[in-house]
């Protein structure tokens, strides 16, 4: 039998947790392209913790901890995006980062994280969702297609 999952709002108390899973995430954007995503520098943990602490009381943004067995295992950075003419959108909810630690995977966490998030924006009047995703994040990919996602733009990045 899995282990229950737990969504619930990220507090102070989580920045630790939340430092140590978007460092995780920060290192494979890097390794998947290292000229394109931030390297993680000397504190990853230090800097995502302080980056999703500034988050936590914003109006328009939700952070939500994944727990199993009174631990965090993943989390879900979301929030209200307005319309906007540079990219050529509508008002959206954007999901900015899910993550979940290597041994919760594959055993619903991200798909409850996300389901959870597109609840709050749905229930904050975003309209649609949208994300980005790493051009090599197969397994993201897959996740994201089976939630109802398509494909509606490709990055293409060129170094100078």
């Amino acid at each position: 039998m899995p282990d229950a999952i737990a969504i619930r709002k990220a507090t102070d108390a989580d920045l630790p947790a939340l430092g140590r899973l978007g460092a995780l995430l920060l290192g494979t954007h890097y390794q998947f392209d290292p000229q394109r995503f931030m390297a993680p520098g000397s504190d990853p943990e230090g800097g995502y913790a302080w980056f999703l602490g500034t988050q936590l009381r914003e109006e328009d943004v939700v952070v939500l901890v994944a727990e199993q067995r009174a631990s965090v295992v993943g989390y879900v950075y979301a929030g209200l995006e307005p319309q906007s003419w540079k990219e050529l959108r509508e008002a959206c909810g954007f999901i900015h980062d899910v993550v979940v630690d290597e041994h919760g995977r594959r055993a619903g966490v991200a798909t409850a994280l996300m389901d959870a998030a597109v609840d709050w924006l749905r229930q904050h009047g975003a309209p649609r969702v949208v994300l980005w995703t790493a051009e090599y994040n197969e397994g993201a990919h897959r996740l994201f297609e089976r939630l109802g996602f398509r494909r509606t733009m490709v990055e293409m990045t060129r170094e100078l």
